[in-house]
């Protein structure tokens, strides 16, 4: 039998931790004379008396978690915490069911960054907050999950990663605990600095650090309908641009640069695969944008490099309606939803490193049909790959696009037409926010969707942030016998 007391003790932290930081939106929203704030503050309490209340309920000695203990323990936990978070959402002045509020909770804490409100130039403070304060936390969280968790569960190829330290199997080392407080710190660091970029760039103090905390963590939110195209402003577009880049870099790395090692960054395989995709994605945008008008480059060039990156690292904010640029454009960022950032990173998507994984193998495979009585062997950052981990990635690559086709006919089977369907299960399982098309694209919202779509979307995220093996594993009849 799993014993589920250390599983239980942890959540009831978590949610603890969680109903700590509702209190800030509550705070703002006193200040600024609004009565929501009493919202947050009922939400607050009750959510810290069910914390506490499974604290107390299930305290035990946490020792070593067993491998069955923390694929449960991930799962469960990104579902309980969107169901507690969305309860501020349900009791505010917004008018959302709660299926909308797990929709937008659950958006929230993935990083996903699509959406069901509408009207956020007209929402109280505290509920704009909120919303970036959970994508602000779902950030840090996927960081320390892929640092500490993932390789450890040798997920998706996510075994490359692995510390040094942490040769076993059933428990997380207190190096990653080290390193992932090092890494909070950087993280932090860099909101700050994005912050007080984006205010002295003209943006008012509270929508700075709303899109701050939303841009490092590349989730999307924003305090505007009309995203970041509502500033209209070159130096904020730069600034978001860069800043999207940051995110979607390993943050391990960041680390090893402050410790002397700047060089790190550069030479990491990962981060120049990255690097050069978007370059080309960009130029390739850029080329297509410009057409034969010279005089539009510096423009063409701004929103190109914008919104590609916005797409690449999932972060999905948007300048304009990125679905009437053209069918070249629209094809290019369909594809683009999927290749993601860098694990490591707060960036979603299959992630450049299973590319580089799947391109070693596939070039060592062709070398052999020619040679067939020679030896090759696939190489990522200039190491051999294990056949583990080729293994894991092939499954991790059969799952995803059997997942997302899976989610996409069931869009279908809800009469959503065939661009909201497919872009709707895309920017889903690979947690990029806007999809394409007037209903779901940057333009749109998802609250026009049914509450069966929202559920299914709602799945896709979970799916998608945790890598689809994580969860899956847990429908297994021999994940479950002793």
């Amino acid at each position: 039998m799993i014993d589920f007391r250390p599983v239980l003790f942890i959540i009831g932290i978590l949610v603890s931790t969680l109903a700590v930081a509702m209190f800030v939106p509550a705070a703002v929203d006193l200040a600024a004379g609004n009565d929501e704030w009493q919202v947050f503050g009922a939400a607050a309490a009750l959510t810290l008396f069910i914390g506490v209340m499974v604290m107390t309920t299930t305290r035990s000695k946490v020792r070593n978690l067993s491998l069955r203990q923390a694929f449960i323990l991930t799962t469960l936990s990104w579902i309980v915490m969107p169901a507690v978070a969305a309860l501020p959402l349900v009791f505010s002045g917004l008018d959302l069911s709660y299926t909308d509020a797990f929709f937008e909770a659950m958006s929230g804490l993935t990083t996903t960054g699509s959406t069901v409100i509408i009207g956020l130039d007209f929402s109280q403070p505290g509920v704009l907050l909120w919303r970036a304060l959970l994508q602000w936390l779902g950030g840090i969280g996927i960081i320390a999950m892929a640092i500490s968790i993932l390789p450890l569960l040798q997920v998706g190829g996510m075994q490359l990663f692995r510390m040094e330290s942490s040769d076993t199997s059933d428990k997380v080392m207190p190096r990653a605990a080290q390193i992932v407080t090092a890494i909070a710190i950087i993280y932090v660091a860099l909101t700050l600095i994005c912050a007080l970029l984006y205010w002295s760039f003209g943006m008012t103090g509270f929508d700075a650090i709303a899109h701050a905390m939303t841009t490092i963590a590349t989730g999307g939110f924003s305090t505007h309908d009309a995203s970041i195209g509502y500033f209209r402003s070159a130096r904020i577009d730069a600034t978001a641009t860069a800043f999207m880049i940051v995110g979607g870099l390993p943050f391990v790395l960041y680390l090893q640069a402050l410790r002397g090692r700047p060089g790190s960054l550069l030479r990491d395989g990962q981060v120049r695969w990255f690097l050069i995709v978007t370059a080309l994605s960009v130029a390739a945008m850029l080329w297509w944008l410009a057409g034969d008008e010279p005089g539009a480059l510096p423009s063409a060039f701004r929103r190109a490099a914008f919104n590609v990156v916005s797409v690449i690292t999932g972060t999905g904010y948007a300048t304009e309606d990125f679905s009437d640029w053209g069918p070249f454009a629209v094809a290019l960022l369909f594809f683009l939803m999927f290749v993601g950032g860098c694990a490591g990173s707060t960036a979603c998507g299959i992630k450049v490193f299973r590319f580089q994984v799947l391109y070693a193998t596939a070039r060592c495979q062709m070398r052999r049909l020619l040679q067939p009585h020679g030896v090759f062997i696939p190489y990522y950052n200039k190491r051999p790959i294990a056949e583990e981990v080729t293994a894991s990635v092939m499954g991790f690559f059969f799952l995803y696009v059997i997942a997302f086709a899976l989610i996409a006919i069931g869009l279908g089977m809800m009469n959503l037409d065939f661009i909201t369907a497919v872009s709707g299960a895309a920017t889903a399982i690979s947690n990029v926010g806007p999809g394409l098309g007037p209903v779901i694209g940057p333009a749109g919202s998802f609250s026009f969707l049914p509450d069966e779509a929202k559920w299914l979307l709602s799945f896709a995220m979970l799916l998608g942030r945790l890598e689809l093996f994580t969860v899956l594993v847990l429908f297994l009849p021999s994940f479950w016998r002793s």
